[in-house]
């Protein structure tokens, strides 16, 4: 832990909320518009922006004194406990923010009670294998496509069965226990997917160690040996249950702005669209110091498990190589690649921007398999057209985030600061930020993903390195003279790459994910393009009563999610005791 507070790594986290804060007060400026403008469209929109409104604005705001000068100001406040005050509705921010902050954690901690519920049931197979001494993994496809099933239409679904049908929950609002359910259960099932495929990825290489050969031939209990694996899995993988906590907090604006919960997150949407700075910086202040919380706590919970081991450099280590994937293993990636394949090749022959009024939300038929939008467009089409958009720029994304996270990943010093500072902004804020300077199109959201995508896979990296490091067969190179660059090329790379190029695969669904909510937002594509949240975007106000518009680009990117992490799965090749 003491590592996070040495002279570099406070100096990286400075210089990252640094330029993150500078960043954002120049937001207004960035976007070309005028900042008296938007303020004013916030306070009323019915209003006419007539120049003695907007003059009067930037005189009450100060904004002629320019962003800088502006910022400035702020800091100064800051430091004596004045957030600002609100350009929008005139109150202090800090009591509203504090309030929102204690709103996203209790929101939190119901989504990591389901999320760690879900990544339980997932794992229990291959840790009832490992405490029998055959260490396994499952294929992945399950927890990939829990992962890629995204939020705001999970949300969407649960709302309009068990709020709106069976009435058997409040739909809106936040008022009592009642209402965290729904909320917690959209944003922890897609976390629990992502937990428990990491963990089940970890578990087979922890059973495979000496120890739990030794344990076994001395007697010891399942249940123990199951515990100890589990113990031996969690460090390499807390930087990441920190990282999505932390998201958790930020990033579930989605689900927040559906069920109307007044959330920290929601509102450093609203902030930054109606361009309220000394809310918006308030909000990213509140998140960027619980995004270090986590990162404090993970850090320590991390030397409690294994810090005499790293401090010793005593950690075990696997001895040889277990047989290749299993039969289920191979066939899984044939289909999902067969039937993704299949639903291209078929949709891309049909026109997906004809409309037909006529048609409008038609069912699914022979005809139009998978049916039509409310325009009459055939939904065949526009998945098909779209997986070429979405799916190939979400492949260049996760390539470009999986080289920046290696390579920042073996620099802990340099890129902790920014790891965490990005892991705490919500993508919608790096999206605006991106779509201000760049506009909204395909290339601003591919740059707004890849902005904070890099930081999880740097995380992991960090952990796995430090782990390796500390392993008995590197300490045995470094006494029989071998340099650092020959280790890291023999012994610490090798090691390392897999678990994360694995990472990376099962990241590439939620990279789509995060493109088509880029989408979704009206940050990315933009209409007509048969884009995959544009898709879901416009769908969304018809699931009720044509579910299989929002169906259709769902179950695209459950399939690409399973065919990512099945295909990641005939790589591994796991360690068993002997």
């Amino acid at each position: 832990m003491g590592a996070m507070f040495r002279p570099a790594a406070l100096a990286s986290r400075f210089a990252a909320v640094a330029a993150l804060v500078l960043v954002v007060g120049m937001l207004p400026w960035l976007s070309g518009g005028d900042p008296a403008l938007s303020v004013l469209r916030a306070r009323s929109a019915e209003r006419d922006p007539d120049p003695e409104a907007l003059a009067a604005i930037r005189d009450q705001l100060g904004l002629d004194a320019g962003p800088l000068v502006l910022l400035g100001r702020w800091l100064t406040g800051l430091a004596s406990g004045d957030a600002g005050t609100s350009w929008v509705s005139g109150k202090p921010v800090l009591p509203g923010v504090l309030a929102g902050l204690g709103v996203s954690l209790t929101l939190m901690a119901g989504a990591i009670v389901v999320a760690v519920l879900v990544a339980g049931a997932l794992v229990a197979p291959t840790l009832a294998a490992a405490s029998r001494g055959r260490p396994r993994s499952a294929s992945g496809a399950v927890a990939a496509m829990l992962t890629a099933v995204p939020e705001f239409l999970l949300a969407s679904v649960l709302l309009i069965v068990f709020a709106v049908w069976l009435r058997w929950a409040p739909p809106f609002g936040w008022e009592g226990p009642e209402n965290l359910v729904l909320p917690a259960i959209a944003m922890g099932v897609p976390a629990g997917g992502l937990l428990g495929r990491l963990l089940d990825d970890a578990l087979p290489a922890a059973a495979g160690e000496q120890w739990t050969t030794t344990w076994t031939v001395l007697g010891v209990g399942r249940a123990r040996i199951a515990g100890g694996v589990l113990r031996r899995s969690l460090p390499a993988l807390l930087p990441q249950l920190a990282l999505v906590v932390v998201g958790l907090v930020g990033g579930a604006v989605a689900v927040e702005e559906l069920f109307a919960i007044p959330g920290i997150g929601r509102m450093a949407l609203g902030a930054a669209v109606a361009q309220d700075l000394p809310l918006l910086q308030a909000c990213l202040l509140v998140l960027l110091l619980t995004g270090f919380a986590a990162s404090a706590v993970s850090a320590a919970l991390h030397l409690l498990l294994i810090g005499r081991a790293l401090r010793g450099t005593t950690l075990p280590v696997a001895q040889r190589a277990a047989a290749g994937p299993g039969r289920l293993a191979r066939v899984l990636p044939v289909v999902f690649a067969s039937a993704l394949i299949l639903l291209v090749a078929v949709g891309l022959f049909r026109d997906p921007t004809a409309v037909d009024v006529s048609l409008r939300l038609a069912a699914p038929s022979w005809e139009r398999p998978l049916g039509a939008d409310a325009l009459g467009r055939d939904m065949l089409a526009r998945v098909a057209h779209g997986a070429l958009r979405t799916a190939l720029v979400a492949l260049l994304v996760t390539a470009v985030a999986l080289v920046l996270g290696l390579g920042l990943g073996f620099l802990p010093r340099l890129s902790g600061g920014p790891v965490e500072v990005l892991n705490a902004m919500p993508p919608v804020l790096a999206g605006l930020i991106t779509a201000a300077v760049l506009g909204p199109s395909t290339a601003g959201a591919a740059v707004a993903v890849v902005l904070v995508a890099w930081a999880p896979l740097a995380a992991h990296t960090t952990a796995l390195v430090r782990e390796e490091r500390a392993a008995t067969h590197v300490q045995a190179s470094r006494v029989a003279g071998g340099d650092r660059s020959w280790i890291l090329r023999a012994h610490v790379l090798p090691a390392v790459f897999p678990p994360v190029f694995r990472h990376a695969l099962l990241r590439l669904p939620g990279t789509a994910l995060a493109l088509a909510s880029l989408g979704f937002l009206g940050l990315g594509a933009q209409p007509p393009e048969p884009e995959w949240g544009l898709v879901l975007s416009e769908a969304m106000p018809y699931v009720e009563r044509a579910p299989w518009a929002a169906l259709a680009p769902t179950a695209a990117l459950a399939l690409l999610g399973a065919l990512a992490v099945s295909t990641s799965s005939l790589g591994r090749r796991i360690a068993v005791g002997g």
